[in-house]
Parts: structure tokens; C-alpha cells; sequence
């Protein structure tokens, strides 16, 4: 005869209707779980509807929301995709926007610069200069930017350096090594047809040992350079070839804005500092030394990038008496002997190919730089051809 066994070891065994808290055996428990779920996501999407719509209050109808929002239109308006500009402040005021800046930093170059630095002899340096070190590094910080400051002592060691081969630009660590110099930036800016330009035509003249190396003026009587004259004064501005040439500029290229002028900065605030990017501002103080600022940017969690303000204060503190803008972006790159690059360049595919970089050597009057648009018109230059 089979052992008895109890109702409720019979049940539990089976299928399992002996236990009456399962879920399946009233649905009571399920139900709550939904209940709750449902609850929690509505919840969510509620707090999310509302955060959104106090953030668009934010950012299109308060002061403080306005100011980032354009900030955040003048960082794009930097990058390869300025179009993207038109969806945070509309396609009219993009073109506002830009038309104003360039309307900007055209008077920001009127003012004629009237700073002096000590001519220094020609010859040998003894003593006290001999010991100090022609160049120095150091990093600067900022509110979400990370950058470093080449202060070079004689300003008469720097020289524009241009590419070596025709059609295409050359790389600034490339440039270093070839020329034996002990530290380079690069300089001006070029045609970049696609954002995937040769970087072999540039923009408006570069100036190299007294000579014009490359005029794409065409019918423009003037225009916004930064460079050196022969004394290793600093000159930054709006000026015409003749202008220069009787100030007996030594090297040069075009770029805007200038900045400081006078040792005064230009810009007023941060929220017109044309948004925020990498960085390469050329500076001088008023004992000659030449300052080279650049930060990095467009690396989230190192180094956003700064404004024009930004670069302006820090050269302000640190002497400059006039300084200007140079090409910044993926082209911002610091290089020291040996070719060794000491910033992080934006660009995802590393350093750029460019058309001048200013250069500092220990024996400047020894380099030779060709020329290598020698015999070329603008028009024969076809920029975005490898």
C-alpha cells in the first residue's frame, strides 16, 4: 500500500496551485508591478517634458540663456559645420552674426599701433643674455581649457617658414626637423575647400625675409596681418603692401583679429570672444619677447577650447602690448626641437598640413626659405588637389 501523503505536499508538488501567493493564481502581485512601472514612467516622462521646456525657457528668454546660446552658435560658427549655427539662432541672424564679426574685427585693426621695444645690436650676446634660454614653455588654465605659453626672448630668432614641395602644405613638427629650429607654431590661414584642403594655397600674403612670398590680395588695397619687421617689432593690423613694405616688414601673414593694441584689449567681454575653439595667438611684450598662445580644444574632459577673451586676458597678464589672432582650430599645434609636438592637436586624423608656420631658430640669420610658389598665380593653385 502506498505511503499517505498530505494535501498540502500533493499540491505543492504538482502545479503548483498550493501555493496562493503565486502571481499567476490571482494576478493581484503582477498587477501592482505594472501599476508601479506605469506610475514610474510617467513620472520620468512628465519630469522630462518639464525640464526641457524649462530649459528651452532658458536658453531662448533669459539674458544669461541668450548669452550661452550664442556663444554656442559662435563655437560652430568656428567649426566645419557653421550651418549648424542656423538651428540654435536662426538662418538670418547666422548671417547677421558673421557679417558683424567681420565688420568687428575690420575696426579692430584701424587703430595705428604705437608700441616701442628696445632694438637690440647685431652680434654675439655675452653675459647675462648669453645665459638665459632663448625659449620657455608653460601651461596655462582656464575655465575648461588647457593650453601653454612659448615665450621666445629675441624676437629677431623668429622667421615664417612656408612647404617645402609644390601642391601640397607641410606638416609644422615637419618643418621643425627639415630646418633644424628649435620650436615653430603654425601661422596663417589657407583655402580648404570641404574642410579636406592640401593646405598649399593661402589666404591673402605671406611675407617671408622681407619678400612677398605669395599675394592673394587681387584688387584689395589693404588688409589685417600679423608678423615681425626687420627690428623684431611687432606689427599687427589693418595695412596695405606699400604700408608695410615702409615699415620694413620681415615676415608675415594675413590673419584677423587683432586683439591688443596699445596694451589695451579690444574685446570687451567673454560673450564676444567669436565663441569657443582651439587657439593661436602671437603677442609681444614691451621688452621685445614674442609670446606664442595656443589651447587646445574640442577634446571634451581635457580642453574645450577658450574665447578670444580668454586669450586676451591671459596675454594681458602676462605683458603683451599688442597680439592677434592667427589660424587656430585643428590647425593649433605647438612643436619643439626634434619635431616633438606638446599640445593636442583637434584634428582627428593629427596634425594638419598648412602653408607657414613661424619658426624660431638659434641662428636665424643662416636660414634660407625658398620660395615655392615662385611663378605660381592664385588662380593656378588648385586647393583641395593632393
Amino acid at each position: 500500500m502506498p505511503p499517505r501523503t498530505s494535501r498540502a505536499s500533493s499540491l505543492s508538488a504538482g502545479s503548483g496551485r498550493a501555493n496562493p501567493a503565486a502571481p499567476n493564481r490571482s494576478g493581484k502581485p503582477a498587477r501592482r508591478k505594472r501599476s508601479f512601472l506605469w506610475s514610474l514612467y510617467k513620472f520620468v516622462f512628465v519630469t522630462g517634458c518639464l525640464s526641457v521646456l524649462l530649459l528651452a525657457g532658458w536658453f531662448y528668454l533669459t539674458p544669461s540663456g541668450n548669452t550661452y546660446r550664442y556663444m554656442l552658435a559662435d563655437t560652430l560658427i568656428t567649426t566645419q559645420h557653421r550651418e549648424w549655427a542656423k538651428y540654435i539662432i536662426g538662418e538670418k541672424a547666422l548671417r547677421e552674426r558673421v557679417a558683424a564679426y567681420v565688420k568687428q574685427f575690420e575696426e579692430m585693426g584701424e587703430e595705428r599701433d604705437t608700441h616701442t621695444i628696445p632694438i637690440a645690436e647685431d652680434g654675439p650676446t655675452t653675459g647675462e643674455q648669453a645665459a638665459e634660454e632663448p625659449t620657455s614653455i608653460q601651461e596655462v588654465d582656464g575655465e575648461g581649457f588647457h593650453g601653454y605659453l612659448l615665450t621666445v626672448r629675441d624676437p629677431k630668432t623668429v622667421r615664417l617658414v612656408v612647404p617645402n614641395k609644390t601642391g601640397r602644405g607641410e606638416k609644422v613638427s615637419s618643418m621643425v626637423k627639415r630646418t633644424g629650429a628649435i620650436a615653430g607654431v603654425n601661422a596663417g590661414g589657407f583655402a580648404d575647400p570641404n574642410w579636406k584642403g592640401n593646405g598649399f594655397k593661402p589666404i591673402g600674403l605671406v611675407i617671408s625675409q622681407g619678400k612677398v612670398y605669395y599675394n592673394g590680395l587681387g584688387n584689395t588695397k589693404s588688409v589685417q596681418i600679423v608678423g615681425i619687421d626687420k627690428n623684431g617689432k611687432m606689427l599687427a593690423g589693418k595695412y596695405s603692401l606699400d604700408e608695410l613694405m615702409e615699415l620694413g616688414i620681415s615676415e608675415a601673414v594675413s590673419f584677423s583679429p587683432r586683439i591688443i593694441v596699445n596694451g589695451k584689449g579690444l574685446i570687451p567681454n567673454r560673450a564676444q570672444g567669436w565663441g569657443v575653439a582651439p587657439r593661436t595667438v602671437m603677442g609681444q611684450r614691451e621688452d621685445g619677447a614674442m609670446l606664442f598662445l595656443l589651447i587646445d580644444g574640442r577634446q571634451p574632459g581635457y580642453s574645450i577650447g577658450a574665447t578670444l577673451y580668454d586669450a586676451q586676458e591671459i596675454l594681458l597678464e602676462h605683458g603683451a602690448v599688442i597680439a592677434a589672432n592667427l589660424d587656430g582650430g585643428s590647425s593649433t599645434v605647438l612643436v619643439t626641437e626634434g619635431g616633438e609636438i606638446v599640445n593636442k592637436p583637434s584634428s582627428s586624423s593629427g596634425e594638419r598640413y598648412l602653408p607657414t608656420a613661424f619658426l624660431v631658430f638659434e641662428h636665424p640669420e643662416a636660414v634660407d626659405v625658398p620660395n615655392i610658389w615662385a611663378g605660381l598665380k592664385p588662380s593656378d593653385i588648385d586647393a583641395g588637389k593632393w
